[in-house]
């Protein structure tokens, strides 16, 4: 498999050094932002009490699991995006995502931050230990994973991983850590792409990737059972190599649950969250009971809480025949292979609620209930466990309704799967993050049998004509033309409007080879290559796209035209892989293989250091 791999710009000393300016920051009040945007939760040791961590309020809240109330509000330094307890319960380990992120860590009795721990860019995923020596957090856009060594208080090494790793657990041995990856990393003209899942050996940091089934991508997040046999994995399992003409029975994109076998260091099978007739989009947080009796996951675009049996869903898992040419990944119907296809498969043993709130995250257990964070609600889905009569969750604020802004609404409709037929997608099943999911898609914009790869909605708006081919002329004919042809519904207008505002407030991520916000010296070489050798022509600052059509050679075996729409460079650091049929997984490889640039100057007589150079400049866009 070939890795898109950015390396870290970041040295381990300069990450140690905590700007005093952070510690400031949390010792004051926190910050006041409009919206709480609750992402995760965990339970106390003693359930008395919920820490729900707050993405865009910047805060920690304590929530009162009897009282159903807000006790206590810490800020911290950053985005909270994920959170871990120590063993003993008395310390919380806060992921607070930036390019230059940074790890909080809070005495859970005092309520206040006792230091801070810097690790890579945009944190998320954290994990520790059994014996609460070593905390793990992911570094999403380093495409790593930290190590960090909680006596001393500083990252003492990092491993590479796959592509933008997103979430963490550890199982209750210690010896076993289970990284997802979000993202696949597969040129997409091919039949094969995939996610991977990096099962990690703590001892000796060596990593195991296991591929997820084809199509799989948008991996959101793992939990470990209590006996350490298996981790669940949520992702969107999607149909990618079918034409756009139908939603019927998961024709797009279905939904799932990986279950991997951690004994063997295998998959054991992926089953779909979906019913026959109604999606169940874009599967987020997964946990597990305590006595491991269900699995729980939410659906955060149709804002929903599964409950499954676990143990019931692995013996029917592990009583399925193999199909008759072993065959893993091709469709048998009644055997092993065919569970992946098979959206009755948990129909005995699961059930689905619906919470009251809008786009539930995280998710936890404590006693007889689940609890989930909606995120555009500003509230608290709360589930009964094994109530069959009851048919949807309770919802409790976490703070005042939320005055929602066009844009944000715009955003909260952008992965709202209410909008589609039947509920199988939202625009983020497509676009997480409105970004790319990493697949080609035949959108029959061009007629049946051209696929073309996905690509970022940032700038969208101000680089028309939109898609590959240029055949929407705008972003706003775009966004409208996506609800009826792909969401298949018809709208009210004041929706489409509200997305667009969204899209537009968009902002590019710094990339990850900068250095302290400024190109490399390295990249200062590359820029002044990129003048040299004719890639401003097509690719001019500020937006570096001239919003033209041009013939660069890149017809490939399903397209029946030469001419594509020139794309922003912008981002582009996270947006492989590159070309309209997403051919190349490197911009390297682009260069090199794909010879693109050639037609516009001398990009093939660079040698080796300048290639280099100009690479580094590209992906600092």
């Amino acid at each position: 498999m070939k890795r898109h791999f950015i390396r870290r710009p970041i040295s381990l000393v300069t990450r140690s050094l905590v700007p005093a300016c952070l510690l400031a920051l949390v010792a004051g009040a926190a910050s006041a932002a409009d919206y709480l945007g609750p992402e995760d939760l965990i339970p106390t040791p003693d359930g008395k009490t919920l820490l729900i961590s707050c993405k865009d309020a910047k805060q920690i809240l304590y929530y009162d699991v009897a009282g159903k109330k807000v006790t206590k509000t810490i800020g911290v330094p950053g985005e909270a995006t994920g959170l871990v307890l120590s063993p003993d319960g008395k310390k919380l380990y806060v992921t607070c995502a930036s390019a230059s992120s940074v790890v909080a860590e809070i005495d859970v009795a005092g309520g206040k931050v006792a230091r801070t721990i810097p690790v890579g860019h945009t944190a998320i995923g954290p994990a520790v230990s059994p014996d609460g020596k070593t905390l793990y957090v992911c570094n999403r856009f380093d495409n790593d994973i930290s190590i960090v060594d909680l006596d001393a208080g500083k990252e003492v090494s990092a491993i590479p991983l796959i592509r933008e790793p997103i979430g963490a657990a550890i199982a209750p041995d210690g010896a076993t850590l289970v990284v997802v990856n979000h993202l696949p990393i597969d040129p997409c003209d091919g039949y094969d792409v995939a996610a991977v899942v990096s099962l990690i050996d703590t001892a000796t940091k060596e990593v195991k990737n296991l591929r997820l089934v084809n199509g799989s991508s948008s991996v959101r997040d793992v939990c470990v059972a209590p006996d350490g046999k298996y981790a669940y994995v949520t992702h969107i399992l999607a149909r990618y190599q079918m034409p756009t003409t139908q939603l019927e029975r998961g024709w797009m994109n279905t939904n799932a649950l990986t279950i991997i076998d951690l004994e063997n260091k295998e998959r054991l099978n992926t089953v779909l969250v979906d019913n026959v007739d109604l999606g169940g989009a874009v599967p987020w947080g997964v946990t597990i009971t305590p006595d491991g009796k269900y699995v729980a996951l939410t659906h955060s675009s149709s804002h929903e809480v599964s409950v499954i049996n676990a143990p019931g869903m692995i013996d029917k898992i592990l009583k399925m025949p193999p199909p008759p040419d072993d065959d893993r990944y091709a469709y048998s119907h009644g055997t092993s292979a065919g569970v992946p296809n098979d959206l009755a498969f948990l129909v005995d043993l699961r059930r689905r609620v619906k919470v009251e709130g809008n786009g539930p995250r995280g998710i936890a257990v404590v006693g007889d209930k689940v609890y989930t964070t909606e995120y555009f609600t500003d509230s608290l889905g709360i589930v009964e466990l094994e109530s069959e009569w009851r048919r949807s969750g309770e919802s409790v604020p976490l703070g005042p309704a939320p005055k929602m802004s066009q844009q944000r609404r715009g955003e909260m409709l952008f992965h709202d799967a209410h909008l589609c037929f039947q509920h199988w997608q939202s625009c983020a099943s497509c676009h997480p993050d409105a970004r790319v999911d990493g697949l080609n898609w035949d959108l029959l914009n061009d007629g049946l049998g051209t696929p073309k790869n996905v690509r970022s909605m940032l700038l969208a708006h101000k680089t028309p004509p939109s898609m590959s081919l240029g055949v929407r002329a705008t972003a706003e004919e775009a966004v409208r033309a996506g609800i009826k042809h792909i969401q298949f519904a018809v709208r009210p207008e004041e929706e489409a409007v509200a997305i667009d505002e969204y899209l537009k407030s968009l902002k590019p991520v710094p990339s990850p080879l900068l250095v302290n916000g400024k190109l490399s010296q390295a990249a200062e070489r590359g820029k002044k290559i990129f003048e040299q050798v004719g890639c401003a022509k097509c690719h001019p600052a500020p937006l570096y796209s001239d919003l033209k059509q041009h013939d660069v050679n890149s017809k490939g075996k399903y397209d029946r035209q030469r001419k594509f729409d020139t794309p922003t460079l912008i981002e582009c650091w996270r947006t492989a892989p590159y070309m309209h049929d997403g051919h190349y997984t490197s911009m390297k490889d682009l260069f090199t293989t794909g010879k693109h640039g050639v037609l516009g100057g001398p990009v093939d007589k660079l040698k080796d250091q300048e290639l280099n150079d100009l690479v580094e400049f590209v992906l600092s866009l």
